[in-house]
């Protein structure tokens, strides 16, 4: 079956026997926290909209809104990787939405001693889970340890930086020169940002030129640990380097990537290192990790036909419940769906009416 086809939950089976193939281990939480967690955090939140209530004691508490706050908050600070997923519900307006929904997200966590291949494992995870959703998928990745260096070399006013990061995100070449201007930049410092801004390929096209492009403004070592990571992965076919892929600077930093599939016009995938976060919450070790948002899978489901089920199959009570179940194996053995009854129902729509005798199958006409 096509995978783009699968529903959300099918999908949510898939991705836990890739993560657990992995060695990582299913988390489990409380469906609420303290909400002075969402409040100091709500910039690291998808909806800063959140459920709460006040607990007996009166403590005001919260709808959990996302995963990965809960799981820094409860874990430790570890020699080693540890490696987590998640199938949780979140609670929270969707994006395009008015009301709160309950939400089944699914991702994955490693926190702790997080080395190259710790972030190439998770960026393998996040192709193939994009993979299992859809044939026809994009993993978007970047690297704010370049963006901050090249920002740093060029000696970007702190005050323009968020700026400048929007208008890199926006791809916005027209704004971003503007800047530069204001900035007082050289045509060939504009030019670096503009390339940056404007880049996108996979890592075999831009690999090769990023060095001579950021030769002088990004040390050796991180475009060296950037190229290193990335041309150990698979799937280079679904592959992209795209510096636009920004995210929040203040929680995140290192590798961040955006997952998409066709037929959405959103991620459906994200995730990066948040060492930043983590030192904001108290933690002094590092973290990278990634969320499908599994709400909007409902939009790859099979288009709706017009049909209930592609066959009815009548039968009456004196067939051999072994007969008739070899028959809709037949049947079921073509692709098709298969609804079984001795009476036709009312108000069915299907595509054809079939009666099995015991032996043979008749076509009957169907009216629907």
């Amino acid at each position: 079956m096509d995978r783009a086809l699968c529903s959300a939950e099918e999908i949510s089976v898939c991705l836990r026997n890739l993560y657990e193939q992995f060695g990582y281990t299913a988390y489990k939480m409380s469906k609420f926290e303290e909400y002075d967690l969402y409040a100091r955090n709500k910039d690291f939140l998808v909806s800063d909209s959140v459920i709460t209530f006040t607990d007996r004691d009166g403590k005001l508490m919260a709808l959990k809104p996302d995963v990965t706050l809960s799981i820094v908050k409860n874990g430790k600070d570890l020699p080693w990787a540890q490696k987590v997923y998640y199938n949780e519900n979140v609670y929270r307006v969707t994006r395009g939405a008015h009301g709160y929904r309950e939400i089944m997200q699914i991702g994955l966590e490693a926190m702790g001693s997080i080395d190259d291949y710790c972030i190439c494992e998770v960026l393998t995870l996040a192709t193939q889970s994009l993979k299992q959703i859809s044939p026809d998928a994009v993993l978007e990745v970047s690297d704010l340890s370049i963006l901050k260096e090249l920002t740093d070399s060029l000696q970007i006013p702190l005050s323009k930086r968020e700026t400048l990061v929007r208008f890199i995100s926006q791809k916005n070449a027209h704004e971003l020169a503007a800047l530069c201007r204001d900035c007082g930049l050289s045509g060939e410092q504009t030019d670096v940002l503009r390339w940056l801004a404007s880049t996108c390929g996979t890592p075999s096209e831009v690999l090769p030129e990023l060095e001579t492009k950021l030769s002088g403004f990004v040390s050796q070592e991180t475009l060296r640990r950037f190229a290193n990571v990335l041309q150990a992965l698979d799937n280079e076919e679904i592959l992209r380097i795209d510096f636009s892929v920004v995210d929040d600077i203040h929680y995140y930093n290192g590798f961040v990537f955006k997952g998409f599939v066709r037929g959405i016009p959103e991620s459906i995938l994200s995730g990066g290192q948040y060492d930043k976060l983590m030192k904001k919450m108290h933690r002094t070790s590092g973290a990278i990790g990634f969320a499908v948002y599994t709400d909007l899978l409902s939009r790859l489901e099979a288009p709706n036909t017009g049909f209930d089920v592609d066959t009815v199959l009548l039968y009456s009570p004196e067939v051999s419940p072994k007969a008739l179940r070899e028959q809709v194996n037949i049947l079921m053995a073509t692709g098709i769906s298969v609804m079984t009854q001795t009476v036709m129902p009312e108000n069915i729509r299907c595509r054809q009416v079939l009666k099995f005798n015991g032996s043979e199958v008749e076509t009957l006409e169907n009216n629907a």
